[in-house]
């Protein structure tokens, strides 16, 4: 018997109202398209400053409830843009801002779908009452040109099947992008999977400390031997190098700021058409220290590529790649806590099964092991986790999704063993959740789909995108759910 799941009448919808401030370059909107920076400017430097100062006013009055401070975006993105000007121009400074404002556009982050969540416990639990649990639920919103982000709600859920999300801010921010530590092993790890095992990487593992900054590398790099430089292998190692570099990166939101007026904008060059289906857990190393992590899909317009955040706080974000032959393709997902003193994940790396895999560091994932394979029919195309495994004293609860028929996606469940997450206790042995006649229709038709369930007292939470048009809230009682496993 399939254990009883209850719907929540909340419904989180795309919010148009949820924009950011983008640079803007008229004509590289297309990227076979030339730049039409230099005839902007001039168009601009022709007005009289009577003109320039009313066009600000108007624009400042129109964006100014909208965003932050879009004096200071403007002036950002003048910045970007002032190489176009004569060394020795004699602008205003409304001059130069609505220049700036002229090369800045909004880009609304859900205005497209809204997707893919993921919940867990909030790091401040402070003012909440009994059998209440303060949530952070991550979100996966798409835009214009099907670009994703990653936003995030906050709620309560309790006591009992009781769930609230808090009301959203009018003013969301993307944060700062600041000096990144990168790790060597890293970068080593990445040269030799790309087939650049030369003499410029020996140089990067003779001479970089395990840890080092960007002024570190771009040091030792200008420093290369001219002989090694010369030659055309070391052109396009130090170009990978500085791509690395480039992808691993900390973006930091500010002190003001709350937590579900925070998006995560793609930064990096591996993520720069998306970054897809964050998968949080609140992981608990072996000294009792909590860390959230999520792995995530970085999608460059070719290649996916699961990448990994870190964070204490929602409020600074680390960034980094990941290497290894297991980490591949989408959807893995992290355990909360080491096995046998290693990372364990689980990976898809051939798209349509799942397995197991471990790593020493976090970062670098080898020999995945296979858990499980299509086999029902409600999964024959692919099946994959949704969310990271939750630790119960019966073993681990994995949430799965199966693809059927007509790219049909419903979700399951699996128990696996807690010292051997390779080896399947049980499984249900039909879906659990499966789109309703009313989630069937939006962006993506007939899905149902979750990066991650959260255990609160005995009531499993699981929030799930609903064909890409609205998110979900459903509860579970873990105890029926176990119970309706079979062996």
């Amino acid at each position: 018997m399939i254990p009883r799941v209850t719907r929540d009448p909340l419904r989180l919808r795309p919010d148009p109202r949820r924009v950011i401030t983008k640079l803007f370059v008229p004509g590289e909107e297309v990227p076979e398209h030339e730049s039409r920076a230099a005839g902007v400017i001039r168009r601009v430097m022709a007005l009289d400053e009577d003109t320039v100062l009313a066009a600000l006013e108007r624009t400042v009055r129109l964006f100014a409830g909208r965003h932050r401070d879009v004096r200071v975006t403007f002036a950002d993105n003048f910045a970007s843009v002032s190489h176009r000007l004569a060394a020795d121009a004699d602008l205003s400074e409304s001059r130069r801002l609505l220049i700036g404002a002229y090369f800045t556009h909004e880009y609304a982050v859900e205005g497209a779908a809204l997707c893919n969540p993921s919940v867990v416990a909030h790091p401040d639990q402070a003012g909440t009452a009994p059998g209440e649990l303060r949530f952070v639920l991550s979100v996966r919103g798409i835009g214009e040109g099907h670009v994703s982000s990653v936003g995030f709600r906050t709620g309560l859920a309790g006591p009992g099947a009781a769930l609230t999300v808090d009301p959203q801010p009018s003013i969301i921010s993307t944060g700062a992008r600041t000096e990144a530590v990168y790790e060597k092993s890293l970068f080593l790890g990445t040269l030799a999977e790309r087939g650049h095992d030369d003499e410029v990487s020996a140089v990067l593992t003779r001479w970089l400390p395990s840890r080092f900054t960007g002024a570190e590398l771009d040091e030792l790099l200008a420093g290369l031997h001219p002989k090694l430089v010369a030659r055309q292998a070391a052109h396009r190692t130090i170009e990978l190098i500085r791509w690395i570099a480039a992808c691993n990166y900390t973006t930091e939101f500010p002190d003001d700021s709350v937590v579900s007026g925070r998006v995560l904008w793609p930064s990096g060059p591996s993520e720069r058409h998306g970054m897809e289906d964050a998968r949080f857990v609140r992981f608990t190393d072996d000294d009792g220290e909590q860390t959230y992590y999520a792995t995530y899909t970085a999608y460059d317009g070719v290649d996916v590529a699961p990448q990994l955040l870190q964070t204490n706080d929602f409020r600074t974000f680390r960034v980094t790649q990941t290497t290894g032959s297991a980490a591949r393709n989408k959807g893995m997902a992290l355990f909360p806590r080491r096995i046998g003193g290693r990372f364990v994940a689980l990976s898809r790396g051939d798209g349509e099964s799942t397995a197991v895999t471990t790593s020493g560091d976090i970062r670098t994932w080898d020999e995945a092991r296979p858990v499980a394979r299509p086999a029902r029919d409600w999964e024959l195309v692919q099946v994959g986790n949704c969310g990271s495994p939750i630790e119960t004293p019966e073993g681990w609860l994995v949430l799965t999704h199966g693809v059927g028929p007509m790219r049909l996606y419903s979700m399951g469940a699996m128990l696996l063993d807690l010292d051997e997450p390779h080896r399947v206790l049980a499984s249900l042995p039909e879906p659990l959740l499966t789109p309703s006649s009313a989630e069937r229709d939006g962006y993506v038709p007939n899905v149902v789909y979750s990066c991650g369930g959260l255990l609160h007292d005995d009531t499993l939470v699981i929030p799930y995108g609903a064909s890409d048009a609205t998110i979900g809230l459903a509860t579970a009682p873990i105890g029926d759910l176990l119970a309706a496993m079979v062996r």
